[in-house]
Parts: C-alpha cells; structure tokens; sequence
C-alpha cells in the first residue's frame, strides 16, 4: 500500500506537469526511478553476500581514499617536503603502502567477480568499467613511481620510455618529462579513476550482485537478472565502510612505521662526472660520433632511417613522427659548451671542429673513442695516451668539467623550457652510459631482472606488473629487437580480452567450467543441500 509519505516523495520527485518536459526533471525522474534511494542505501541483501569475496570490494573503496588523502598531502607540500623531512617521508610512505593494499585488494576483487562470472544478468557493463578502473588505476600508479624524483623514478621513466616510444604512445607521454607525468598523476588519471568508479558502483547499486550458479538440481532458480526470491539478510553497507576504512587505516600506518618507503637519491651529471669521468667522456664522445642509443634511437627523439621497433612492416612511432627533438651531439654536448665558450682555448677548439669536414671529425672521434678503451682517471680528469684528437680533449675536458660543478644539468634542463622539469635530454644522456645501468643493477632493477616491478631495497614494487615484465624474461621476446612492441602487443590484447570477457564465447563460459564459484559460495550451496534433506 502506498502511504502519504510515498506519495509526498514520488510527487516531489514527478514534479509539476507543465516541467515534464524540462532536462532537469527527465533527469531526475529517470535516476529517481533506476536508483532510489533504498536502492542506493540498502537496509537488505540476498543471503549470499555474506560470502568473503565481497569484502575486498569495499576494502578497494576504502584503501582508494587512503591513496587519495595522502597523495592530496603530498600535493600540497610539494617534492622537497617528502624528499627532506621525516614527516614528509611518512607520508610518502602511507601514499607507497595505500597503494599497494589498493591493488592488493582490487586484484582479489577482480578475480573474485571473474570466478563469479559477475557479468552474467545484464551486468556486462558493470564487468567492463571494473577492468577499465582497474587498467587506469595501473596507468595511475606508474606515473606515480615517475613522478617520485629519485634514483627508482630515473630508471624506471628511462626503461619504460622504450615501450612507450615503440607502440607510439611515447609521441604524446613523455615520461621522463616530470611536469608532464606529475600532472597526469594528481589530476588528469585520478579523475579518470574517480569517475569510472563512482559510474562502477552505481551500477552494482543499480542491477544489484549477481546470482550464484543454480545448485545440482535446483529445480527453480531466479534467472541472472531477475529480482533475488530466496533468503535475505541485514546488511548495514555504512558501517561495513566505516569499519574497511578503519582498518585500511591501521595496516597503512602500520606498515608504514614498521617499513617505512624507499627514497634512493636522484642520480645527478655531476655526480656521474665525479664518480666515473671516464665513462662520461666516452659517452659524450659516443653523442659526437652518433653511436649512442640516443643518437641513433629514431620517432619520437630523432628521425634515423631504419631506426625503431616495428610490428610486422608497421613502424607505430612513425605515425606521429618526430613529437620530442633530440639531437645529441649538439643538445648534450656542443650547445652546453657553447654557453661556456668565452674560455680561449675552448672557444678556438670549438671552432676547430665546427669548421672541419665530417671526415676529419670522425677521424677524430674515432681516434679519441679507441684511446677512451684505456683512459685513466686522473685528479677529477681523463688521461688518454698521445695521438691524433684534434680539439676533442679540450672540448671534453671542458664538458666534464661543466657536468663536475653541476652546470650541465642546469643547462640542458634550462634549454628545454621555461618551468624547468622536463629531464628527458639529462635523462637520455645519462641512460646512453653506464654508470646508471650500474646502479641499476646492483639494486636488481634491470629488464632481466624483472626490474619494472622491482624497487629499490627490499621494498614492494609494481607487482601489479608481474604480467608485462614476465615476457622479457622468455624466448624470443628475451633475445627479439623488436620486444617491446611486441610485448606491449601482447599485453594490449590480453587487456582488451579481459574488458570483454563477458561478450567472448568460450571465454566467459570458464568460470562455469572451473566450479571455483562452489568455494565462494559454499554457505550458500551448503544451506541450499540441507534443505533437500
């Protein structure tokens, strides 16, 4: 029977006649009518939900907001806080371990709702904005480690630049820019996340939880989108929430006290002249002669014939063509020591090189690279035996130099724009040597290493990408000059498979198959097997 109050509320909600036909009214009529708010805010579920599964989705809820609080913390103090003070440092590290219980949870959740076949009774869309949220919150979270300005932040932008720039996406995301992916952290991608989730659970709201499978022999069973007829239970949803947020709370700041978060200090051109002069110089001449990766890496830095991975005869960067100008002879090498050429003899040496013919300054460099194989190094300097290097060790003493009092960073990050935190050419000169891939491996972040998902330390890493980083590990991938299109080939179809798993035969009939549905439901088949008898 419908009481005054229902009618009170259903006219409000109706509003008057001659506004039927006002946007705002349709509006609120059409939500009024799919999501009420006892629809919104249920008193009651099916029996079923006190399954444990379902747990993990509101402890994914609660973890996100621990995500959002502290990375709204270290927005608003900025880098040098978290870099530079204990507390800054904490609450670096409740963002690290809110984050990781984030995927924790969410992961759980997915393959839970997989097992489930969650998508079944119209829930199609409810499956696919869940795996979109989660391949957001994995975009989200990357451009968070690449944003931290340290030593794992360096390593991780350089490596993962590659499979960016060979599936083209590099063009347009440049992760060793730090203003760039700094913003797509604590804007662009969180609002992304934010709306995807907030469309996601009201559509869990709006079509409700669905069903378990029929038990053996069930001889009636509502059907997949069909109101549930069976048994209910109380279900206080604000209070479940109050009490994930609790205690994803708790485990942040526990194990943010106990491990605290990694923060190895950001690899530096000076200290890189200071610690290993003689691999920088030899670097530097390798930009000279073109022999560097940079120099000869191709879309999106440089256009180098026949440079760059490639799918099939498809070469993706090639779309977008030169997007990042790079050119390492003269960004990270002359045009830095042009800046300081008002030194004689500098001056005059640039002047010598400048005016020879590319002949004679591959003589050189050819030259001076064969001498760097036994050069020493010597009071800060580079000491190569006698020979026929025209003005390159002036230039290269002057380069060094220049890195050793910290100039040459200045310099190329200066160069690049005006706000001054774009480090790709620093990044990318410093990456075309040794000394970084050193460090690297000592700290077992190499490619062979599964690096992507490792962290400085004996801290958690990325082990959300377990999958992508596996492939390198394997044949032909592990050998293949073309790996990481093709990996990232793979992983973008294995992506697509997932957020269409309810519309693909054979695939969304697994969890049927596999029966791992009787497991979390077994209260359910358990009651259900005891009323027969």
């Amino acid at each position: 029977m419908t009481t005054m109050q229902d009618r009170d509320r259903e006219a409000i909600v109706a509003g008057l006649p001659e506004d039927r036909d006002m946007w705002t009214n349709k509006l609120r009529r059409k939500f009024y009518g799919k999501l009420p708010p006892e629809k919104l805010l249920p008193d009651r579920q099916p029996a079923y939900v006190s399954s444990w599964i379902y747990v993990f989705g509101v402890l994914t809820l609660a973890a996100l907001a621990a995500v959002l609080l502290s990375g709204a913390i270290l927005a608003l103090k900025g880098p040098d806080w978290w870099h530079n003070s204990p507390e800054g440092h904490f609450v670096n590290s409740t963002h690290l371990w809110s984050v990781e219980l984030f995927f924790f949870f969410m992961v759980i959740h997915l393959w839970g709702k997989f097992f489930m076949a969650a998508w079944r009774g119209k829930r199609t869309w409810t499956w696919i904005t869940g795996m979109v949220a989660f391949l957001a919150s994995i975009g989200t979270a990357f451009t968070g480690y690449v944003s931290q300005q340290n030593f794992d932040s360096q390593w991780i932008s350089t490596q993962g630049k590659d499979g960016l720039n060979a599936s083209g996406v590099g063009a347009l995301f440049n992760v060793l820019n730090f203003g760039q992916m700094l913003m797509w952290h604590i804007l662009l991608l969180p609002l992304i996340v934010g709306v995807i989730i907030v469309v996601h659970v009201l559509m869990v709201r709006l079509r409700g939880v669905v069903h378990p499978f029929p038990p053996k022999g069930a001889k009636t069973h509502p059907a997949n989108d069909a109101p549930w007829t069976g048994k209910y239970r109380r279900y206080d949803i604000l209070k479940e929430g109050t009490t994930a947020l609790v205690i994803v709370f708790v485990l942040t700041l526990l194990f943010s006290i106990v491990f605290s978060s990694p923060d190895d200090k950001q690899v530096t051109l000076q200290q890189w002249a200071q610690n290993d002069p003689v691999d920088f110089v030899t670097t530097a001449t390798g930009e000279l002669s073109g022999s560097t990766i940079s120099a000869s890496y191709g879309y999106p830095y440089n256009n180098v014939p026949g440079s760059g991975q490639k799918l099939g005869p498809i070469s993706l960067p090639s779309i977008f063509g030169v997007t990042i100008p790079v050119n390492p002879a003269k960004d990270f090498v002359l045009h830095p020591l042009a800046t300081i050429a008002f030194d004689p003899s500098l001056g005059s040496a640039l002047s010598t090189y400048n005016g020879a013919n590319s002949a004679q300054q591959s003589k050189w460099l050819d030259n001076y690279t064969k001498a760097l194989n036994k050069a020493q190094a010597v009071n800060g300097g580079v000491v190569v035996a006698p020979g026929n290097y025209g003005p390159l060790p002036v230039m290269m003493s002057a380069l060094l130099k220049m890195a050793d009092n910290g100039g040459l960073e200045a310099s190329l990050v200066a160069n690049h724009g005006f706000y001054g935190t774009d480090y790709t050419k620093p990044l990318l000169f410093l990456a075309d040597g040794s000394y970084l891939g050193n460090l690297a491996q000592q700290d077992h972040l190499l490619g062979t290493q599964w690096g992507m998902m490792n962290e400085t330390g004996n801290f958690p890493g990325q082990a959300w990408l377990w999958l992508y980083t596996f492939w390198y590990q394997v044949q032909p991938f592990a050998s293949s000059g073309n790996a990481d299109v093709l990996v990232w080939s793979i992983m973008i179809l294995l992506s697509v498979i997932m957020i269409l798993v309810p519309v693909i035969p054979g695939v969304r009939a697994i969890p049927e198959k596999v029966k791992v549905y009787r497991f979390i439901w077994k209260d359910y088949y358990h009651e259900e097997e005891k009323a027969k008898v």
